[in-house]
């Protein structure tokens, strides 16, 4: 059983994304005489200060996450969003391309040694076992699945707009969030903002 830690990669965005949302937004004014290679954060500012939010649905932004099952549940909530998951059903973990084994996402709310640690990681190796032994018995993937734990490895591909991604972060990086669905989103609230500053670099609308 391999144990890792949760990660992000962005797949792909649309190009010049705060440029695109400047100019789609001037056409609501016929003010794009007003655009200058310098103008859009402070247009994006007073976009969002003025709730005109709708702007920011222009454009995309695609988003590997690789987490446990029980963040890609909520995750997968989310509603203006398309979403793409790793499946227990199809996904034979006893094959060679997943090594023979499970992989589990461990848990950053228990230190490594703890007795905490150690009984998690105690039932992820006996669910483990008995993974393997049902499709020893001749259970196909999607039966043996059941006994799979909720912290079992998933990567979920996510595909928003600007505005989805604020809702997400606001929702997602909150002190009240869960802390696995913290470890992963802050970090990628950190990234955006510093890609795309005028748009991310607060949550609120």
């Amino acid at each position: 059983m391999r144990v890792i830690s949760p990660s992000f990669e962005i797949f792909s965005f649309t190009p010049d994304l705060e440029a695109l949302i400047e100019r789609a937004g001037r056409v609501c004014y016929k003010s794009e005489d007003k655009i200058t290679p310098t103008s859009s954060s402070a247009f994006i500012a007073r976009l969002k200060e003025s709730k005109h939010a709708s702007v920011l649905e222009h454009g995309a932004i695609t988003v590997k996450i690789v987490c446990d099952r029980g963040v890609s549940h909520e995750l997968v909530r989310h509603r203006v969003a398309s979403f793409s998951q790793e499946s227990t059903r199809y996904c034979g973990y006893h094959k060679g391309k997943f090594g023979g084994e499970l992989t589990v996402v461990r848990p950053v709310f228990w230190a490594e040694g703890s007795a905490e640690y150690f009984l998690w990681l105690r039932a992820c190796e006996e669910a483990e076992r008995s993974y393997l032994a049902l499709i020893g018995a001749g259970a196909a993937p999607q039966e043996a699945r059941s006994v799979l734990p909720t912290s079992l490895k998933t990567e979920v591909i996510i595909t928003a707009n600007p505005r989805e991604w604020l809702h997400i972060f606001s929702l997602r990086t909150s002190s009240a969030a869960h802390p696995q669905m913290r470890e992963i989103m802050c970090p990628l609230q950190a990234t955006f903002t510093a890609k795309w500053p005028a748009i991310f670099s607060t949550c609120s609308l």
